[in-house]
């Protein structure tokens, strides 16, 4: 018999073992909403290049194709002179022609939101729309509320992330969420499911959501994963589940522990690595290594403890405190091992080329952090010849300018670089420049480049 994994693979759907056996036992499912629009692919919303080798260090690029007309200058990152006058300009006509419901249309406002959210990725403008949120909110939750277009809606949810990136509200997640969370049950979008679940993610990460209403987003998306889709009418929709495992994943890494949550979600996301859809399989991989990363902690001084799973590992030590183990992630680590081991080196010609590099890249770093759970992402045990010891972590960067560089040596930090990314696409770099919301979500360790 065929293993469950192949299976998974040869079929064209997104199914984990869970709904394969709720099918084979005729359960009932409810149908999905067609949609003919095209929904964001994997490829648009990973940051990373990661195929290079031990000794290489690896940056993650920040180039991203936009296509709004009046900024698309600033916007594909070109070496052009515009003025400040000129974006604030732009800026003001376009939250006046949001903010009038009465004197616009449905593509309109569409166009409006749109440019309104790429000058606000490629620009940093709190105190441009501050004063205006009285009528920008309530009219970007009409615009989703109402639905009369996907594209004004999902122009509405992505305006509505960047926003409350740029403004630095502990308020504005009481008022968008019961909105969100609508869309992402009710609509008949599959994108504009996606989107409301990136944005209610962003909400209750940096729009004031306390632990306990974060939790229960948390077990929300949970649920999403666990159903393969179907808990929000998205039976088998690849990118709702990823979706959902993408914020699940940002939510966690303000969640100081994580143990009572962790047999339930490591068992929806273990499922998940036998998903048809690679993409699936990478953001569930990525959460795995995260939880096995949070059930370390640094010893406390009057505690007392025996050594670490591996005294010589560099990255059992930071600063000189011993990191300790608190807890067991996953009943069955050799077998998932296994199953880690077959992902990072996958060769089924089902699978396209593309997608096998970056399983195999991808997944040879999370196995790497569940057989060691201090090691972060891109950690290399190659030897350095100079000194004799392995390159360790923090091979992965993101260049600021040509001085300055950041390191993602931790899966928390990627995590949160991803949800950023997605937000703010080719807007990052000046954002974390510019905007305390950001640098202060990413406390890097800045380093001079050799």
């Amino acid at each position: 018999m065929r293993d469950l994994r192949r299976q998974a693979l040869e079929s064209h759907k997104t199914v984990s073992r869970k709904a394969r056996s709720r099918v084979a036992s005729g359960a009932s499912s409810k149908a999905n909403s067609a949609v003919n629009s095209p929904v964001p692919s994997r490829g648009t919303s990973r940051i990373r290049s990661r195929q290079v080798s031990d000794e290489d260090e690896e940056y993650l690029s920040d180039g991203t194709a936009w296509s709004t007309n009046s900024i698309d200058e600033i916007l594909n990152g070109e070496d052009v002179a515009i003025s400040e006058e000129a974006w604030k300009a732009e800026l003001h006509t376009r939250i006046e022609q949001i903010s009038n419901l009465k004197r616009s249309s449905t593509e309109g406002r569409a166009e409006s939101l749109n440019a309104y959210a790429h000058i606000l990725m490629a620009r940093f403008a709190r105190d441009q729309i501050e004063g205006h949120m009285s009528d920008l909110l309530p009219s970007m939750i009409r615009s989703i509320r109402q639905e009369t277009t996907e594209r004004e809606a999902v122009s509405a949810l992505k305006a509505l992330a960047v926003t409350i990136l740029t403004l630095d509200s502990d308020t504005i997640y009481d008022d968008v969420a019961d909105q969100l969370k609508r869309s992402m049950q009710s609509s008949d979008s599959i994108e504009i499911k996606v989107n409301a679940i990136h944005t209610l993610g962003i909400a209750a990460f940096f729009g004031g959501a306390g632990d306990d209403e974060t939790l229960d987003i948390m077990t929300t998306f949970v649920e999403i994963v666990e159903s393969d889709g179907a808990s929000v009418e998205a039976q088998d929709e690849g990118n709702v589940v990823i979706a959902a495992l993408e914020q699940w994943g940002l939510l966690a890494t303000e969640i100081e522990d994580l143990e009572e949550e962790t047999e339930t979600a490591i068992e929806a996301f273990v499922e998940q690595l036998e998903s048809a859809d690679a993409g699936v399989q990478i953001a569930a991989g990525e959460n795995i290594a995260l939880l096995y990363e949070k059930s370390y902690t640094i010893q406390e001084e009057d505690e007392e403890v025996s050594d670490t799973e591996d005294p010589d590992d560099p990255e059992a030590v930071k600063n000189g405190e011993k990191m300790v183990k608190r807890y067991q992630v996953y009943r069955r680590q050799d077998q998932l091992l296994h199953t880690l081991e077959e992902l990072a080196n996958v060769s089924t010609r089902r699978i396209s080329k593309k997608d096998r590099k970056t399983l195999h890249s991808s997944f040879a770093d999370i196995r790497n952090s569940v057989e060691k759970p201090t090691r972060g992402p891109s950690y290399s045990t190659a030897i350095d010849q100079e000194s004799g010891r392995a390159y360790g972590g923090g091979r992965m960067k993101v260049r600021i300018n040509k001085n300055l560089e950041v390191r993602i040596d931790k899966w928390w930090k990627l995590q949160r670089l991803n949800a950023l990314r997605r937000t703010l696409q080719g807007g990052f770099i000046y954002h974390y420049d510019q905007n305390d919301v950001v640098s202060t979500a990413l406390p890097f360790s800045m380093t001079k480049r050799r």
